[in-house]
């Protein structure tokens, strides 16, 4: 398996943090594999497959160069870089760091993903300079309009792993990030279940980076020694806000109000629905405790959190609103009583 030693410092050094960047290769990387973490992501790369097809068929030396630094199991280094961990880097100043790439570096990076020779195609000095304009490219037409709101979903999982960190420890807010990673003990981190020499991170910089689609990689920077675990932001809230408000029901309720129902489609926390909304503390806090009042949710403890969740009332309010003829739906099938945390059924991460 492939594992990394990690020791206090690095731990007490580590953070999780927002990267532009590693959110538009990991649209990328969805639009090169054609594969979809949760529904609102199928959606999403239904709509803009055939332009992203469309841009890699006029430009073939792109296309290939795509296939190849994006391989089963292995990325091109110089594509995927480590993020330098400042609190607001921009879109641009992290893809710095793949323009500053030398030709002769990114060649061998695709020779390791592709474990031969480069085709003849891609045997030239702009690979650096296409990767970058593609990426620019993906981030203009198809990340930043959307921005905001991917941005609302990043730091609700923030919030979560944090949770869990204070709750747990780093075993409780590692668990379930990627795919084969899993803290061991005795200072080791799984990363993967691959065949990969161990790494020693002692005392080096260690970030957390999620993303909205379903992807997920490890990178490191040979200069700065720093690392980073890319992951894919959990399920609960990756596909959150996907449902649009019925107007209907933000004319009965208000559309704050209507869309903090919405989202109760499974069970989230205070501070999960800020950051997901984009509304502060106190307008939140008012609007669930309306929601209450009219029993329409209902809250339970999880260890440290408290949890709020849709009653069937508030299920068949919803799903009357979405469909006419399903009133009832929910209350027929139990739906509320499902989602309650106090059963054991919601297994997603939570905040206090």
């Amino acid at each position: 398996m492939g594992w990394w030693e990690i020791n206090a410092d690095t731990l007490a050094g580590s953070r999780f943090v927002v990267s532009p960047l590693a959110e538009a290769t990991a649209c990328l990387k969805a639009l090169r594999w054609e594969r979809a973490g949760n529904p609102a992501e199928r959606t999403w790369l239904d709509a803009r497959l055939p332009a992203y097809r469309a841009r890699t068929a006029a430009d073939p030396v792109t296309a290939q160069l795509v296939q190849a630094a994006f391989v089963p199991r292995w990325n091109a280094d110089f594509i995927v870089p480590t993020p330098s961990g400042e609190p607001e880097a921009s879109f641009e100043a992290e893809l710095e760091g793949i323009r500053r790439t030398a030709p002769e570096a990114a060649r061998a990076d695709l020779a390791v993903s592709l474990d031969g020779p480069l085709p003849p195609a891609l045997d030239r000095d702009d690979l650096p300079e296409r990767a970058a304009d593609l990426l620019t490219w993906i981030w203009r037409e198809m990340v930043l309009p959307d921005w905001p709101r991917r941005r609302r979903i990043i730091e609700a999982d923030i919030v979560s792993r944090v949770a869990h960190l204070s709750q747990g420890g780093w075993a409780a807010a590692l668990d379930d990030m990627r795919p084969g990673m899993r803290w061991l003990g005795e200072n080791r981190l799984q990363i993967n279940t691959a065949d990969y020499p161990p790494r020693d991170l002692a005392g080096k910089p260690l970030m957390f980076v999620p993303v909205t689609p379903g992807q997920t990689w490890v990178s490191w920077d040979r200069a700065s020694s720093r690392y980073a675990v890319v992951y894919a932001c959990s399920g609960i809230l990756a596909g959150a806000d996907a449902a649009p408000v019925p107007d209907a029901l933000g004319a009965l309720l208000g559309p704050v109000r209507a869309s903090v129902l919405v989202l109760l489609d499974t069970p989230k926390s205070t501070t999960q629905l800020v950051a997901l909304t984009g509304h502060g503390l106190g307008s939140v806090g008012r609007h669930l405790k309306i929601l209450l009042d009219a029993r329409l949710v209902r809250r339970r403890r999880a260890g440290r959190s408290v949890l709020y969740y849709r009653t069937e009332a508030g299920e068949g309010l919803v799903a009357a609103q979405r469909d006419p003829t399903a009133r009832g739906t929910a209350a027929r099938h139990g739906t509320a009583a499902q989602r309650d945390p106090a059963a054991g059924v919601s297994s997603g991460p939570s905040s206090a």
